[in-house]
């Protein structure tokens, strides 16, 4: 196992930087590891949070403000697209000035960029301040993991992992329940100002508490070019990703921007290779450990984040739910990650993360098979017991694919190494929603038109089915003001039949991507730098 000398940057008080030790001291209750847990865990929340409360809240703002349908997308798209794109310049930059730094900064700018958004007035107003909620969200993400991955020792990182885990899990999940709360008896307003006080606590929690350690041979140069294109690769690859559905993936804009994300990202690798200083050194990617972490990241978002955007759908507009009700229903998966992930971080500094990492991805596999069979009779039983199993199977997949890419790469490159499992992340939950989506697309344009004749239905131009096929893909019947009871209860019918089979195929192809990635636990291993520049003290 390597050891890496690190720095108290944040001094005795007086500006002067401690001197080099291999665990940096903590005084009173600065640096305690615990402690820096809490800490990360609120701007954390913040963060995964606001990728889920907003989307609740988006009907309402287009009401409100008058919004066209490609503006109110565009207020959950210029944040993602923000996001994705600088997670790993962000944690380079983490690396280069400190992770404590980076983080409140982060902090800051979020809490204050959300707090404009609720002030505004406009549409243009709320998406330039949603890319800004990007742009510090990741800076804040990749420095909390590298506050804990410099902070704790080997032996109490999964369990600190695990916990970081569970909060992103039960952010992420109990977004829509607090989003739907709040529209419904407060304001739209409300889902952003609520990250004002919980900013301030970060920050104050983070001024009092987070000690910057920092790597003593940490980058002091930076890499623009190398920034400019993989910044630009990743813009090609995700803007591709969220325009595919509109221009269609035979498209001609499609492959024009997959292709130039191709051509960056082999212009940077080549560039990377000459640089004194690169932005990623490729030899991160020896490690086959650490590339297995990141493709599994990958292949777990997609399985995930693509079969959990169509049962949004299924929860709402086949079985009728409110987004509260829809929320409530999801509880099972969130309860399995709250409960599971601690559990799964001691699981694997017991056993290591392969049979953990593998079960979890077979867990997910059997999920989202049995996802694949509900249909709009299906009770709350048997949907929660489908959502247990795959919060169950999430949760040491979270930790343990983190822990694997964190614990594999030097601290003085954990900020890139959070930055890359975030990307990682952030890049499969896209092509999650954007390959399953055009998997429904297809099993709906291919169904709809025969099932309509089935059932006895009017026909339709080819212009009424391609609108009644929009609104079947998100589970709605495209039932025209007017039409007859009888007639709107036999096309609700088809629709719903329509929507689930191709849910169904969906959660199919999401379950055989689990499966892939069982085989790829199975090149994971225990980070082996996992315990360098870890402080134990107060532990």
């Amino acid at each position: 196992m390597t050891t890496q000398t690190t720095v108290d940057a944040t001094g005795p008080g007086d500006g002067t930087p401690a001197a080099p030790s291999q665990q940096p001291p903590a005084s009173g209750l600065r640096g305690h590891p615990w402690l820096t847990l809490l800490t990360v865990a609120v701007g954390v929340m913040m963060v995964a949070l606001d990728g889920t409360i907003v989307a609740i809240a988006n009907p309402a703002i287009a009401d409100d403000l008058k919004a066209t349908l490609p503006e109110v997308q565009w207020i959950t798209n210029a944040y993602f697209l923000a996001l994705a794109v600088t997670l790993i310049t962000a944690g380079k930059l983490g690396d280069r000035f400190g992770h404590r730094q980076t983080f409140l900064i982060g902090v800051v700018g979020f809490a204050l960029a959300s707090g404009v958004i609720g002030l505004s007035g406009s549409i243009p107003m709320v998406i330039t301040f949603r890319v800004s909620q990007g742009l510090f969200g990741a800076l804040l993400m990749p420095a909390a993991l590298g506050l804990l991955r410099a902070t704790f020792p080997a032996e109490k990182l999964n369990m600190a992992i695990g916990i970081w885990g569970m909060v992103i899990g039960a952010s992420t999940a109990g977004g829509p329940i607090l989003g739907g709360f709040l529209v419904e008896h407060v304001s739209w307003q409300s889902v952003f100002y609520i990250n004002v006080p919980v900013g301030v606590l970060a920050v104050l929690l983070g001024l009092w508490i987070l000690l910057d350690h920092r790597a003593e041979n940490a980058p002091r140069s930076f890499d623009i070019p190398g920034i400019a294109l993989l910044s630009g690769a990743m813009f090609c690859l995700v803007w591709a990703l969220i325009k595919a559905p509109e221009w269609g993936w035979g498209s001609g804009l499609t492959w024009a921007f997959l292709g130039a994300s191709v051509l960056g990202f082999a212009l940077f690798a080549l560039w990377e290779t000459k640089v004194k200083e690169p932005l990623i050194p490729l030899g991160l990617f020896r490690s086959v450990a650490l590339s297995a972490g990141v493709v599994l990241m990958v292949l777990m978002a997609i399985a995930f984040m693509g079969g959990l955007f169509f049962v949004t759908f299924y929860l709402q507009n086949v079985h009728g739910m409110s987004p509260v009700d829809a929320g409530l229903h999801l509880l099972p998966l969130t309860g399995m990650m709250i409960v599971g992930s601690p559990l799964a971080g001691a699981l694997i500094t017991k056993a290591g993360p392969r049979i953990p990492l593998a079960g979890g991805m077979a867990l997910t596999a059997l999920a989202m098979y049995g996802m694949s069979t509900l249909d709009a009779g299906s009770g709350s039983g048997v949907m929660s017991l489908w959502f247990a199993v795959l919060g169950l199977g999430l949760a040491p997949v979270m930790v343990g694919a983190t822990e694997v890419i964190v614990g594999n790469a030097p601290l003085e490159l954990s900020g890139v190494a959070g930055g890359l499992q975030q990307a990682a992340m952030q890049i499969g939950g896209s092509l999650g929603t954007a390959v399953l989506g055009a998997v429904m697309a297809s099993k709906v344009d291919g169904d709809l038109a025969g099932n309509w004749t089935d059932a006895g239905l009017p026909p339709l131009t080819g212009d009424q089915l391609d609108h009644a096929s929009e609104a079947v893909e998100v589970g709605a019947a495209p039932i025209a003001e007017g039409t007859p009871q009888e007639l709107a209860a036999k096309i609700t019918q088809v629709a719903h039949d329509t929507f689930i089979s191709g849910m169904g195929l969906a959660c199919l192809v999401a379950a055989g991507v689990a499966a892939v990635a069982v085989l790829v636990a199975f090149l994971t291993k225990r980070g082996e730098n996992a315990a360098a520049g870890a402080g134990a003290a107060h532990i």
